[in-house]
């Protein structure tokens, strides 16, 4: 869901404050979790420490099932769960290397707290598994004839099974083998270097103790943050490269380090030698990012080259490398150290005041990688082309005789009506035949045009439709209906190389064309659509095909479908794949749209994101989604200030009419809004209607819809409300259509697409990981229940103000059934959904029900009612010294 939407903004205005609004979303909830991690890790630590002095005592007693038994006194310091928590790691667990669990719990809690990723603390969490469970086997080993369980039960167990297999020098070998593993794959020691005075040397026990204390004291400094940009090495290694470095020579441009030619201190500055290192890229490419500079430290220590903290130094880099800033040096080392490492300059303009000389930053190459939406489903894969049916079988061929025949009839019948033709030619359709007949010269197209029912008549065929002309060409063309007609299955155009190939931004394929092409649209371009056409011509036929194009076709990341189905059967499938393609208001059990209220509220929502797309896209500097988002995949816009990736989203209604006759303008409004503004933000509309009248299809819908699309009418004059030409009247149903684009007239046939297809691909789609959190629309709140602004202590005064007379009933309703939803206010209370929502409002910002989860039920944050009737008791006094002030 977008960051900037009103809630948002609600919580971020509370600052600090006290607020009963939380969710797993919000950011305490980790440092929470965070907070409780560091309490078990004591909690472990101090039941660990009693176990060893209480260990005999407790033993026998300190079961899971004793836990709630009073009979039984436990000696552990933290009593019963204490003792049972403390036997369960060090008896039955892995004994004295538990401990390190509250050594990892500790980081964990840490790291949450601080706000950092546990992502970094993996290596850590290998180390200290594989350290927990060497260690177990070693005191297992060593104390085997103990009581005490300092291996624990695994230890004890692997010892027994080693010791009956490879016996007591094995178990050695293989512990000292393990060991020696682990330490060459974190170390990586040369050994070519070795000789036998340093072998003996390291056999030392000073020697070895001296390794074990440094290993053991970087794995308790452990920093993952810096482990793969900083080389470990000891003091002794860090002095001998430092005096292999050289330093450059000097900067000697006063003017370009002092900005007031009169100002003694800064001239004190220019005119001190300033030490600058050698700086190597590692390619060209470099120059364009920062580099880090490393200072070679002398024998007190200190970096050179600051030589006044309270200084800034500023440096003219028009060219980094050029000879008179910086002069390289042939170090070797030198030039090993600074390709190691990701290199950056960051260098202030002066008007920094926490900045003292030059900052050194370290950042990561892989920071500035394309920013891939589809890595938030990394696993999702669109459904094979093997879930859709073939009709290859049904393909019937054309007869040359009975095109021969038809042609025939054509030259007979306009000669009988003294109409000459040059040449004739037939291109056969799937369902629709096209001659194309070149007149005489000196003959008239209307003479011809007029001719249409006696063609039909001649040819016995139902549908026969005159282009003339036929735009592009000096031809007239006349379409005539195959006796057999071919079916254009939905699989056959998809796997099209028109299609597969297509480079378009949401590629929508309709069908084949009179000329047996595959026909694929660009609905971005279109920018909406309008169909129409009588009842049962294919219109249902026709939004599954093109749903099932962009399903096909685009990630789950790239688009998202707002689906409106007034007769609530159509669309309803898709609602399995709410969490993958579906944006919907929260609050809602199911994302197809189907109740005229529900549809206003999605209409107005989508109008709220238009308008805050826009404001991104002014603060981006961009003027349409695709230059907004080639810029946020380039890493150019910072997420932080509300910039995110923009998916297209399609608003589909199904039936168009309903709406029209139930609401009326309340829908036309945002439709027209919609449609005449959120083409460049990448909202787009498909609107379907049975009923193509001038009362449905006004003149604010028309001038904003360039593309149309007419299967079958009843009338001519429908057909010029739909596509403002005749034509329509005459297709032969089925799935024959009319686009209309671009001020020309296209006869297609539709793919059709059966309803098991469809629900084969939705159970592919649905059968796989979709989002955590669907794809919410901001709430849209009307003139009596908008949400309310300001911040928590605002809001409750509000309340107190404008409470509603049910607010109390609705609280202890919620409390009792411990559920927090408007809809069973509005049935226990039987009030309309508007003024329920309105109350579950007030509820929030009193604190009674947690903050809105989407679909989920708000969290009751009363326990039980004589909790909630003394908070109540509270908020009647503050009502009434607020009515008597």
């Amino acid at each position: 869901m977008p960051k900037n939407s009103v809630a948002d903004k609600n919580r971020r205005s509370a600052g600090k404050q006290l607020s009963f609004n939380f969710s797993v979303k919000d950011e305490r909830f980790p440092k929470l979790i965070g907070l409780l991690a560091l309490f078990v890790a004591l909690y472990l630590f101090i039941a660990f420490t009693s176990y060893l002095f209480t260990w005999e005592e407790d033993q026998d007693k300190a079961l899971w099932s004793m836990l709630f038994n009073a009979q039984f006194e436990m000696s552990n310091w933290l009593g019963r769960l204490g003792a049972i928590v403390s036997n369960s790691f060090f008896n039955h667990g892995f004994g004295i290397a538990s401990y390190i669990f509250v050594l990892l719990t500790t980081y964990t809690g840490i790291y949450l707290v601080m706000g950092s990723s546990l992502l970094k603390l993996l290596p850590l969490y290998r180390k200290g598994i594989v350290t927990v469970l060497w260690s177990s086997i070693l005191a297992a080993f060593i104390f085997q004839t103990f009581p005490f369980p300092w291996g624990g039960a695994f230890g004890t167990f692997v010892v027994a099974g080693l010791n009956a297999m490879v016996g007591t020098a094995g178990i050695l070998v293989m512990l000292l083998f393990t060991l020696m593993a682990v330490l060459v794959w974190n170390k990586n020691p040369d050994f070519n270097d070795w000789s036998m005075d340093k072998i003996l040397e390291s056999l030392h026990p000073k020697s070895i103790f001296e390794s074990f204390k440094s290993f053991f004291r970087g794995w308790a400094a452990f920093n993952p943050s810096k482990q793969e940009t900083q080389i470990e090495a000891s003091e002794t290694a860090k002095e001998d490269k430092t005096k292999k470095i050289k330093t450059a020579e000097t900067v000697e441009n006063n003017s370009d380090l002092s900005e007031k030619d009169g100002d003694p201190e800064n001239n004190e500055l220019a005119e001190t030698k300033t030490t600058v290192p050698t700086l190597r890229p590692r390619n060209k490419e470099n120059l364009a990012k920062d580099f880090v500079i490393i200072y070679p430290k002398d024998e007190e220590g200190e970096e050179q080259g600051k030589t006044d903290e309270n200084k800034q130094l500023q440096l003219d880099l028009k060219n980094p490398l050029s000879d008179d800033v910086v002069k390289t040096d042939d170090s070797t080392d030198n030039d090993k150290k600074i390709e190691q490492n990701d290199i950056a300059l960051t260098i202030s303009d002066g008007n920094d005041d926490n900045f003292e000389g030059l900052k050194i930053t370290e950042e990561n190459e892989d920071h500035f990688e394309p920013y891939d939406p589809t890595l938030d489903l990394p696993r999702y894969q669109n459904p094979p082309l093997d879930l859709l049916e073939t009709y290859q079988n049904d393909k019937p061929l054309v007869d040359e005789a009975e095109l021969e025949a038809k042609k025939d009839q054509i030259i007979e019948t306009l000669m009988n009506y003294k109409i000459e033709i040059v040449d004739i030619k037939a291109t056969v359709g799937p369902t629709v035949t096209l001659y194309e007949i070149i007149p005489a010269p000196g003959v008239r197209i209307s003479k011809i045009k007029n001719l249409e029912d006696d063609i039909a008549l001649s040819l016995a065929a139902l549908g026969i439709r005159i282009i003339a002309p036929i735009p592009g060409k000096g031809t007239i063309g006349i379409e005539v209906p195959n006796k057999n007609k071919q079916i254009v299955s939905l699989r056959e155009v998809l796997a099209s190389p028109k299609f597969t190939n297509a480079k378009m931004d949401l590629p929508i394929v309709l069908g084949k064309t009179i000329s047996n092409e595959v026909f694929v649209a660009d609905l971005a371009k279109m920018p909406h659509l309008l169909i129409a056409g009588a009842t049962g011509q294919g219109k249902s036929v026709g939004i599954n095909t093109v749903i099932m194009s962009l399903l096909y076709k685009k990630h789950p990341s790239q688009i998202k479908l707002i689906l409106i189905d007034p007769k609530k059967v159509e669309l309803s499938p898709y609602n399995e794949i709410a969490s993958h393609y579906l944006a919907f208001l929260p609050d809602e059990d199911e994302a197809i749209v189907t109740e005229t209220s529900k549809v206003i509220q999605t209409l107005y929502s989508l109008t709220l994101e238009m308008d805050n797309r826009y404001n991104l896209l002014k603060k981006a500097g961009v003027r349409n989604i695709n230059e907004y988002n080639e810029k946020f995949v380039s890493r150019k816009l910072n997420p932080e200030k509300g910039h995110y990736f923009m998916p297209y989203m399609v608003l589909i209604i199904d039936e168009f009419a309903d709406l029209i006759m139930t609401a009326g303008k309340e829908v036309e409004i945002p439709i027209g809004r919609l449609a005449q503004l959120a083409r460049a933000i990448g909202i787009h509309l498909i609107i379907a209607t049975q009923r193509p009248s001038v009362n449905i299809i006004t003149g604010v819908i028309k001038a904003n819809f360039p593309a149309r699309l007419a299967f079958k009418v009843a009338t001519k004059i429908d057909s010029r409300t739909i596509l403002d030409a005749g034509g329509a009247e005459q297709l032969i149903g089925r799935g024959d259509m009319l686009l209309s684009s671009n001020g020309s007239l296209l006869r297609i046939q539709c793919a059709f697409v059966d309803t098991p297809e469809v629900h084969r691909v939705i159970e592919h789609i649905s059968n796989q990981p979709g989002y955590p959190v669907p794809y919410y629309l901001q709430s849209y709140g009307d003139e009596e229940g908008g949400e309310m602004g300001g911040s928590t202590g605002d809001k409750l005064n509000q309340v107190l103000q404008d409470m509603d007379e049910f607010f109390e009933d609705a609280a202890r309703l919620i409390v009792i059934n411990q559920s927090g939803s408007t809809s069973m206010i509005q049935r226990r209370l039987k009030l309309g959904y508007n003024r329920a929502g309105r109350i579950m409002d007030q509820l929030e910002y009193a604190g009674i029900v947690g903050a809105n989860e989407g679909s989920k039920a708000r969290q009751v944050l009363f326990q039980d009612e004589i909790e909630l009737e003394d908070y109540l008791k509270i908020l009647r006094d503050k009502k009434s010294k607020m009515t008597y002030k």
